[in-house]
Formats: structure tokens, sequence, C-alpha cells
């Protein structure tokens, strides 16, 4: 049980952090460098993904083998981005990173800016990646709150104010921000906070009596914090689409919605076949932010089909390189799998 103090002291728990972190970093790639793209292009894919999945799936080193800087990426073609980033979902992101990329050379001259206004003024960018790029790659003392964070600062004040709300938020923001300015390393105070709640202060069974930090931290009851607000209830979605196959491709319709605008997927049921749907294909499930999804694949009807200008048959040889979403990646290769024409592994 994490022992009591009359007040929690910033600037030793900013030491004790700061002495632990020293001997128990994990090795990253982007805690190898200073350099603001790489670490910015970990910190916007990190955002909503485990760790486990940039890294062990290859997301990260395939990211900069393929773009290794501003230059490239501002240059590249968005169904290039969109292909590099297949498979990690949220693809505004990567569209940020682009819009983000082209602004440092049209802006800035190609060269990152080192202030924290500057940096938060960068498209895409908030307070806590900004925070991020300016402490790990400058060394400045700008807090930073994410999800780890905010559990392990709850615990040491011993605080049930709710995290996602605005009560919660600001007192994060301040109490981060009271350590950070409390050491003269930031970089390895903000990256200490994160590792704490990685491997110690974690959700459940916290490893208190091996914290660093226990001697300062509150908390009478350490899994009971955070506390956030009621959360939203998953929504069950049913999507109906087709599978057309003919000897030149397979028909793919073009998205153009907020979330996954310019990415390719088979295309959606027409509206008059909804209430007798053709045969079914395939089913499968998926889940995306609040929502439960049910994917029905079905043949499509014998009569000729009139194709909207976002729709398009693409060729074989294109279908791995084309912009796809996971789910309705998962989808055709089973579809194809199954026949003649298969996608490459």
């Amino acid at each position: 049980m994490p022992t009591q103090t009359a007040r929690p002291n910033p600037q030793a728990i900013a030491a004790e952090l700061v002495n632990w972190f020293g001997q128990n970093a994990r090795d990253y790639p982007w805690r190898r460098t200073r350099d603001p793209y790489a670490i910015l292009v970990a910190e916007v894919m990190l955002q909503q993904t485990q760790i486990s999945t940039v890294l062990d799936r290859g997301f990260y080193a395939r990211w900069l083998e393929r773009f290794p800087d501003f230059e490239t990426l501002a240059s590249a073609r968005e169904d290039e981005v969109l292909k590099t980033w297949e498979g990690l979902g949220y693809y505004r992101r990567a569209r940020n990173l682009q819009r983000l990329a082209r602004e440092v050379m049209e802006q800035h001259g190609g060269v990152f800016p080192s202030d924290h206004a500057s940096i938060l003024g960068l498209p895409g960018v908030g307070p806590y990646t900004a925070g991020a790029v300016a402490s790990f790659a400058f060394g400045l003392a700008e807090p930073i709150v994410d999800g780890n964070i905010s559990r392990v600062l709850s615990r040491i004040y011993n605080d049930a104010t709710p995290v996602d709300s605005t009560a919660g938020a600001k007192l994060l923001w301040e109490r981060s921000a009271l350590l950070v300015k409390a050491t003269d390393d930031p970089r390895a105070l903000n990256s200490a906070l994160m590792e704490l709640g990685q491997t110690h202060c974690t959700p459940t069974k916290p490893a208190c009596d091996l914290c660093p930090v226990r001697a300062h931290c509150r908390a009478l009851d350490p899994e009971t914090l955070p506390v956030k607000q009621a959360r939203q209830q998953i929504s069950a979605v049913t999507e109906h689409v087709i599978f057309l196959r003919t000897s030149s491709g397979v028909l793919l319709e073009l998205e153009t919605g907020r979330r996954r605008t310019g990415l390719w997927k088979l295309p959606e049921l027409p509206p008059e076949h909804v209430s007798e749907p053709p045969p079914v294909l395939l089913r499968m499930h998926y889940g995306i932010t609040r929502y439960k999804v049910t994917l029905w694949v079905h043949e499509p009807h014998a009569e000729e089909y009139a194709w909207p200008e976002t729709h398009r048959l693409v060729p074989f040889a294109e279908l791995e390189s084309t912009p796809m979403p996971a789910p309705y990646r998962k989808a055709l290769r089973e579809l194809l799998g199954r026949g003649e024409f298969r996608l490459s592994a």
C-alpha cells in the first residue's frame, strides 16, 4: 500500500522519476533520436494504438523507410501515404501528418519549429503532441498528459475528479506542468511518467511495492482511480456491400466520408436491393470507435449494374497496392482466396 504524505512534492517526485527512468528505461527507437520528425511520427502512430502494434508489426519502421523526412512525405501521393498507413486505422492521422509535412516545407523552410507555440500551431497538432515533441526533441519543459499519465497523477494525488471532465483535465495538466518544470531533464521526466503507467501503475493490480514514487503517493485504493465519466454505449451497425469480380478485376468504391476519405472498399449494396438482398457470400464482424459492425458481403444481382463515378474496376495486379481499410482487405482476401484470383500475402 502506498505511503501517504501531507502533500505530494513535485521536486522530490520528479527527482525520483528521472533517477528511476535512467536505470529502467525501455529501449524504443524513438528514444534513440532527437529528430523531431521521427519523434512526431511515433507520437501520432501511438495515438489510440498500442506500442506492440506499432513496433512488432513493423508500421513505424516501414513508414520511416518509405517517408524518412518531411520533404519525402510532403511530396508523396496521398494513396501512397494511406497505403503505408494501412492497418493502423484512424486514417485522418496519416493525412494530418502529410498536411503538417507540407506546411513545414512551405512555411518553415523544411525545418521543424523548435518552440512550443509554433509546434502547437501546425495542422493536426494538439497539446499532447506539441508537448511530447517539444520535450523529447528539444528538451523543453512542456507538460504532457496521456492515459498512463492521467492514471499516475490521479493516484499520486488520490483525486477522484473524472479525468475526462473539463475540471479533471485542467488539474492533470497543471500537475504535469509542476513536475516537468521541477526537473532539468524534461525529456526523461515525461518519458518516466508514461513508463511508470505502462509498467507499474497499471489499471489493475498496480505494483505499488516497486513504484519509485510510492512514498509520495496518496492513493488509498489505487485500482479505483482514475475515475471517468459514463462511457458511451457501443452501437451495433450493419453494412451491406457487394463483391463483383470480372476477368479484369474487382469493383471497388472510393470512400468519401470524413473517416476514411481516399481509401477504397467493397461497394455498398444499391439501396433498391436492400429490402431483398442478393445471396450472402461472407459475413464478418469488426469494431471501430464506439461501433460494432456486422459486414455482409453479397453476390451482385445478375442485371447490369450502373457504376457511379466513385466506383471502378481495380485490376488484380493493383489490389495489393490500393489503400483499403483493414476489414475490407480481410474480406477481399477471403473472397479471392476461394477462386482462381488471389491477393499476394
